[in-house]
């Protein structure tokens, strides 16, 4: 009688508690979480994912944030979390919100399917906002081009199973954030200009003739309002018509963290820029914050960095830059890419061999017309095989492309040679790098897109120093005084480092200031759409 009892009690209970057993604190059915998840997945509904499935599999289908019959206490600190996604620049409706908090709202009149689904949404949301703050909403590889620089990857599923097991849901999203000085810094960035925003942005700055230092315009006070609103003015100052000294200055400090001529006068360039809308600053905000999730939480204890937007090159030691300067980087048409590398390797006098689409589109056609050009520029033909110097009277040039090239055309080391005295190696999949120049006056304008991808830098003997440390060698010393070798000599860097190509229009340098750019390359307009077409998915 006992064994009959203890067999047919567990049955009665489920007749009579249809949640489930009184021993377990979950208050559904084994099937209903499961029965919609495959109503979802019949219907062919964006909410339905493997990874969802997947963690209710790995659960047997039980719920995970239920507890005797209504929302457990992880419940509202998650909503809150939520709630607050947008300080991150991230969409909170991609996360059920507005359904979530109308069930929560009527919990006391939940359904079994209100339940379930209920569950199901929170469980989505954790993992899209855990793959989103580690990685982003969009992946740049799929979606973008010339971005191939990715986070290390998480298990959100995995996440998720650990953060219900010990109760920190929360603490663990909150960990995925990026923890770079930047990433913070540009996120409080984003919290001052939508309180900007939500004020009503900064005025217009009526149209008229240029304006220079000490002239009179009846825009002064206008001007005054608009850069005290983004804080390049103080609030006290000078009063009238007159474009006094402080005014200047803070024109000049708006246009050096714009990344126009410092001129101080207000010429129609610079009040383009000045009449940008809060909004669309406010965006570009959010768009550099997406890309600082694309990128591995730590860069290095010390690493190289390029802004292509900003057009230079800084070097981080443990968060402080040590040595900055302009930088020259690929035009719209041969952009440079977006990636990461390991510096190990620079080589002084070296040769510069030319790219296949250089030889194709710009080298051959005019070697076609007048073959000698090869010697005019200090150029020769290295064949294929044994790397020997082939005759250029045994080329056929009215005949030979590009594409059946006998061999490579390099340029001798040389005050002609487009690398100048030192270049710098990473090895990348674009066989792009670092290097001099013999064209300095280029870094003294403010759009610097010359290049056929590769960068050039400003200072290169002082990274050369730099990288080479402390004690180099006498032959190593003479290269950095100037006393360059005839032929290529490539020297090892001590201490090889990474290297981060970047694409940021906005971001805050090391002085807290905070900086826009030009959309060099309309990568900005290119995530603004993927983003969008994200966000109508859900």
């Amino acid at each position: 009688m006992v064994f009959w009892m203890r067999l047919f009690l567990p049955i009665l209970g489920l007749l009579v508690f249809p949640w489930g057993s009184l021993a377990d604190p979950h208050v559904l059915p084994l099937s209903s979480v499961e029965a919609e998840l495959e109503r979802l997945k019949e219907v062919d509904s964006p909410f339905w994912s493997p990874q969802l499935f997947e963690f209710y599999r790995r659960r047997d289908f039980r719920p995970g944030w239920l507890v005797d019959g209504g929302p457990g206490s992880q419940v509202v600190p998650l909503v809150r979390t939520l709630r607050n996604a947008d300080l991150d620049g991230l969409c909170p409706e991609e996360y059920h919100l507005d359904t979530i908090e109308a069930l929560l709202a009527g919990s006391a009149a939940w359904s079994a399917q209100d339940s379930a689904r209920f569950d199901l949404l929170l469980s989505d949301a954790f993992l899209r906002y855990a793959s989103h703050l580690s990685g982003g909403r969009v992946d740049p590889n799929v979606v973008l081009t010339h971005w191939k620089v990715r986070p290390h990857p998480i298990d959100p599923v995995q996440l998720l199973t650990l953060a219900l097991q010990d109760g920190t849901p929360v603490q663990r999203l909150a960990a995925l954030e990026p923890t770079n000085p930047g990433y913070a810094a540009l996120r409080k960035a984003l919290a001052d200009y939508r309180r900007l925003e939500i004020l009503g942005g900064w005025p217009l700055v009526p149209d008229g003739p240029k304006l220079e230092p000490g002239q009179d315009d009846p825009r002064l006070p206008v001007l005054r309002r608009r850069l005290q609103v983004s804080g390049d003015l103080p609030e006290a100052g000078e009063s009238g018509d007159r474009f006094d000294p402080a005014t200047v200055a803070a024109v000049k400090a708006f246009q050096s963290r714009h990344g126009l001529a410092t001129d101080g006068v207000l010429g129609p360039h610079t009040l383009a820029v000045l009449n940008v809308p809060v909004g669309v600053r406010r965006l570009q905000l959010e768009l550099n914050l997406e890309r600082w999730r694309w990128l591995p939480q730590d860069l290095g204890e010390r690493y190289l960095l390029v802004n292509i937007a900003a057009f230079r090159l800084d070097v981080v030691v443990g968060g402080v830059t040590v040595l900055s300067m302009p930088a020259v980087v690929g035009t719209s048409f041969r952009q440079t890419p977006v990636f990461s590398g390991r510096l190990t390797h620079l080589e002084f006098s070296p040769y510069w061999y030319v790219p296949p689409t250089i030889l194709r589109e710009d080298l051959l056609p005019k070697l076609r017309k007048d073959p000698s050009l090869l010697a005019k520029r200090h150029f020769e033909v290295v064949g294929w095989r044994g790397g020997e110097i082939l005759d250029p009277a045994g080329i056929d040039w009215r005949r030979v492309t590009a594409e059946h090239f006998p061999g490579q055309i390099r340029q001798q080391p040389g005050p002609w040679n487009p690398l100048g005295r030192v270049k710098f190696l990473f090895p990348n999949e674009y066989s792009v790098y670092l290097h001099d120049t013999p064209e300095p006056a280029l870094f003294s304008k403010e759009v610097r897109s010359f290049s056929s991808g590769c960068i050039r830098i400003a200072q290169p003997l002082a990274l050369a120093a730099l990288l080479l440390g402390d004690n180099p060698t006498p032959l190593e010393r003479d290269y950095l005084a100037g006393h360059l070798p005839e032929t290529p000599q490539r020297i090892a860097v001590p201490k090889p480092l990474p290297v981060h190509i970047l694409y940021w229009t906005a971001w805050v340098d090391a002085d807290g200031i905070l900086n826009f750019r030009d959309d060099l390359y309309w990568r900005d307009l290119d995530l603004e759409m993927a983003l969008a077409e994200t966000a109508g998915s859900f």
